[in-house]
């Protein structure tokens, strides 16, 4: 659990996956990683903001709960290798860590699941496994309460919708002014390449409606 929420040991390997992706990957992927990593700014500031207007405490700063702290080491994986340390938090985790509302963890693991889901419909909604761990990680560790972590879910969820909705109006609106060409060929950012040019060849068909056979 400890593993799961500790973000610096999986942060290399994300970067490794994003920084391949822009390189390597077709127009799709590239679009992934450039509006999640806008998004996840983002959604980072509206937690932010939104934990010091909630300013709600977390179980360790109300109550004895159990602590699970990593051992330091570098890199940050090999911890999962080393016995962590378990205890009861006391008087002198009273003032420390933010705010316990919304969850930062689980705002940046739904706004990937989203993406994941939207991206990749296949395999990418096997994503929200992931962040599902990830929030019960936070209950588990004493960080969040149950509440944070459900509440926290359809907060991010909504964002990432929201925040990709309006990515692919700029999209649209730039693509158009700037980049035509790329736009007939990707006229969503969602859609991969087969889907986008049906879409945008399709047209009325012989002796009836488009929308009808």
């Amino acid at each position: 659990m400890a593993g799961l929420s500790d973000s610096a040991i999986w942060e290399p390997l994300f970067i490794a996956i994003g920084v391949s992706a822009l390189l390597f990957g077709g127009f799709r992927a590239r679009a992934f990683v450039i509006c999640l990593a806008l998004s996840l700014v983002i959604a980072s500031q509206i937690t932010g903001l939104l934990k010091s207007t909630v300013d709600r405490h977390r179980p360790k700063h109300v109550e004895n709960v159990r602590m699970v702290q990593l051992q330091r080491t570098r890199p940050a994986f090999l911890t999962l290798f080393k016995k962590p340390t378990i205890r009861f938090s006391d008087s002198s985790d009273r003032n420390r860590s933010g705010p316990s509302f919304p969850s930062g963890h689980v705002t940046t693991n739904s706004v990937i699941a989203v993406f994941c889901t939207l991206f990749y419909r296949r395999g990418g909604w096997l994503y929200w496994f992931v962040a599902l761990a990830v929030g019960y990680s936070r209950i588990y560790l004493g960080a969040h309460w149950p509440s944070d972590v459900i509440a926290t879910f359809f907060l991010a969820g909504g964002e990432a919708l929201l925040l990709l909705g309006l990515f692919e109006l700029i999209w649209r609106s730039a693509g158009r002014k700037w980049a035509p060409q790329v736009l007939a060929r990707h006229p969503s950012l969602i859609a991969n390449v087969e889907q986008a040019s049906s879409l945008h060849s399709a047209g009325p068909r012989a002796g009836g409606s488009r929308y009808f056979k």
